[in-house]
């Protein structure tokens, strides 16, 4: 695989303020509005190169390469799509990737202090669409200086704000990839999430979200809510591949209620380290503004805003995730091709299930690739 991008920093911009005020879709407001954002590659003379990453519930700014004093065999967390010569070939594109509204590593989210009392927001923070967190992308490129993106690509929840931010805005993408996403979230998707929010409200310490002074964490029920997560990003498959039925460092079963298999080993390892980088409270609202999603409501306006708009799609699934199934993706094309934009879908082939689209897998990269350099054609950019 070509080299990555190499050491990259995380900048923060303060896009909102006492003067100016966040207006969400619910109509309160958020008196400040500061994003954390990283960019790879330069942004060419007539701007038309930028492309945006939009990352999943778990996810953050930092998309790809090492911050200086970190391990450099762990790097960004789409690292392997992101570079020179990679699908999206920073010696082409402007690619930039910001923490979301809401989230917990530096924009602002229900950890950040509410202006108005110097305390953390906790609950208190409001309730947010994934259409509040595209107007947030958005006024990032606008402090940029960028009118349009060549594309937007986002997997999960960012295919989620990719799919809300081109029917909000059509024109403002050449194209949209949409991975691994779904646009309208099933009563099994929405019982998951319910289970994992009650696994986090119920811990003895989440003090009603108000825990940052106590000097407790709910990392009991984050951890639980993580671990539960986790099954459903892996397909049955891929956990075989891994674990099958394989004893923790023993070779025989110890018979009891402790950790024996090295699948349980495992999830506790995930569900340990989750707690060390994320806010439960930001687990919280993400997972209901996923719950809550559901951009194809108004097939009229739907298609006045898609239509003619002049943005291609790429829509992609992977066969193997039975949490946003390939079916999830269907309906997002054929709803999209009704209001009448310009769509390409594919189904990869893998054995990873939901997290396949942070994996480097061939025939997906090519599928990207190819797509993005259609759009480079298209846009006159050079190289290739």
């Amino acid at each position: 695989m070509p080299g990555g991008v190499g050491l990259v920093e995380t900048r923060r911009a303060a896009l909102f303020g006492p003067d100016r005020p966040f207006e969400l879709a619910t109509g309160e407001r958020l008196g400040e509005v500061e994003v954390a954002y990283e960019t790879y590659g330069e942004l060419n003379a007539d701007r038309s190169n930028a492309v945006f990453i939009c990352h999943a519930l778990s996810g953050d700014a930092h998309a790809a390469g090492v911050h200086e004093g970190d391990d450099p065999d762990r790097p960004g967390w789409w690292d392997n799509i992101i570079g020179p010569g990679r699908p999206l070939d920073t010696d082409r594109f402007f690619v930039i990737c910001a923490n979301v509204l809401g989230g917990c590593k530096g924009t602002t989210g229900p950890s950040s202090p509410d202006p108005e009392t110097g305390q953390q927001y906790g609950l208190k923070f409001p309730l947010i669409q994934v259409r509040d967190i595209v107007e947030v992308h958005r006024a990032l490129l606008a402090e940029l200086g960028i009118e349009r993106l060549l594309a937007a690509v986002g997997g999960s929840l960012g295919g989620m704000q990719v799919l809300q931010w081109s029917i909000d805005h059509p024109g403002e993408m050449d194209g949209a990839l949409v991975i691994a996403a779904s646009g309208r979230l099933s009563a099994q998707n929405i019982a998951f999430s319910a289970v994992a929010r009650e696994a986090i409200m119920r811990d003895p310490d989440f003090g009603d979200g108000d825990y940052y002074e106590t000097g407790k964490r709910p990392d009991r029920g984050l951890g639980l809510a993580r671990m539960i997560g986790h099954i459903t990003y892996l397909s049955e498959e891929s956990m075989r591949q891994k674990f099958g039925r394989r004893i923790q460092d023993a070779e025989m079963p110890r018979f009891g209620f402790d950790v024996d298999f090295q699948v349980e080993s495992y999830l506790h390892y995930q569900g340990q380290s989750f707690v060390e980088r994320f806010d439960a409270n930001s687990y919280l609202y993400l997972g209901r503004v996923m719950d809550y999603f559901d951009p194809f409501g108004d097939p009229v306006h739907l298609q006045e805003q898609i239509s003619g708009s002049g943005t291609s799609f790429l829509v992609l699934s992977f066969d193997s995730d039975w949490r946003f199934s390939t079916s999830h993706s269907r309906e997002i094309t054929n709803e999209l091709r009704l209001a009448g934009a310009s769509v390409t879908f594919r189904e990869i082939e893998s054995p990873y299930g939901h997290d396949s689209f942070l994996f480097e897998i061939p025939d997906y990269h090519a599928t990207v690739s190819t797509f993005m350099d259609r759009l480079a054609d298209e846009a006159g950019i050079a190289g290739g």
